[in-house]
């Protein structure tokens, strides 16, 4: 039986779909995005200070740059901004069509390139795709005929990258090659029971295992690198988007939720969805990677 852990609210936000967690090293504070609340948002858990601002678009993801502005993926292109959310401006030439698809979680990739991936809007067919953002501003997609494009990251020794499209209800590999974080061979990683919930969000522990969030099913799992389930975290929530490692010492978990019920489970918690949670998992993150 997986070892059961709790999580304790927070920072009460009520995100509509509260999303893509990353930790600020530089700051000691927690970055998220409200994507379809169009929102950013900065979380000081010392000081329990919390700040944000409109992104004027569905935001699917932020990330940390070089110069401590930050990198956006909006609804169908790139983005950087002040800090703050000053002087949001488009990143190089990339368009997806934003009418049919939007960004939907992204991360920096080991070496310094924001990799993030659309979905489509109804959730029903493969229109998405993987992009690979550049520092200077060229854009290489790494893989395509994706549904809902979601939780990724990378093994410690950069050869591997963990990836979920969620109606799969699976975690994917990917050979990654060292030199340009281009992906091949793709395979099955592992399923995931339907009665965890779908498969949304990741990150991967200084062990090697994956922490998943899981959409509909109250709770965050975590995987062994064999693919042994040994940890649940149980929220009152339902939806559960997405997890990050945070804190000087990056030993507590951070945990994103979205508003709403899932009638699929009915055995899922039922408390108000869109909050930040947060759980003492037990181990420990890697630090947070910049783009440039």
């Amino acid at each position: 039986m997986p070892t059961l852990l709790s999580a304790e609210r927070a920072l009460e936000v009520a995100a509509v779909l509260g999303e893509g967690p990353v930790w600020d090293d530089r700051n000691s504070s927690l970055l998220f995005v409200d994507i379809v609340g169009e929102t950013v948002h900065r979380y000081h858990p010392t000081t329990g200070a919390h700040n944000s601002f409109p992104t004027a678009a569905p935001v699917g993801a932020v990330a940390l740059r070089d110069d401590d502005e930050l990198m956006l993926a909006l609804a169908g292109h790139f983005a950087r901004c002040g800090a703050d959310g000053s002087l949001i401006e488009t990143f190089g030439d990339f368009r997806a069509d934003a009418t049919s698809v939007r960004f939907n979680d992204g991360k920096v990739d080991p070496w310094g390139r924001f990799v993030a991936g659309t979905m489509d809007w109804n959730e029903r067919d493969a229109l998405g795709s993987l992009y690979q953002l550049s520092p200077t501003g060229e854009v290489a997609v790494l893989a395509d005929k994706v549904t809902v494009s979601n939780g990724l990251d990378w093994s410690a020794d950069r050869r591997q990258l963990f990836y979920v499209d969620s109606p799969t209800r699976r975690i994917d590999t990917f050979d990654v090659d060292p030199d340009t974080g281009t992906l091949s061979r793709r395979r099955v990683h592992l399923e995931t029971d339907p009665e965890l919930g779908f498969p949304d969000g990741l990150t991967i522990d200084v062990e090697g295992c994956i922490w998943l969030a899981c959409w509909g099913g109250s709770r965050v799992c975590r995987f062994t690198p064999d693919g042994h389930l040994d940890k649940v975290i149980s929220l009152p929530v339902a939806r559960v988007s997405s997890v990050a490692f945070g804190g000087a010492r990056l030993d507590c978990l951070y945990i994103t939720t979205a508003a709403g019920a899932a009638p699929e489970h009915p055995g899922a918690g039922s408390a108000r969805g869109g909050d930040l949670f947060v759980a003492d998992p037990g181990t420990q993150g890697w630090p947070t990677r910049r783009f440039g």
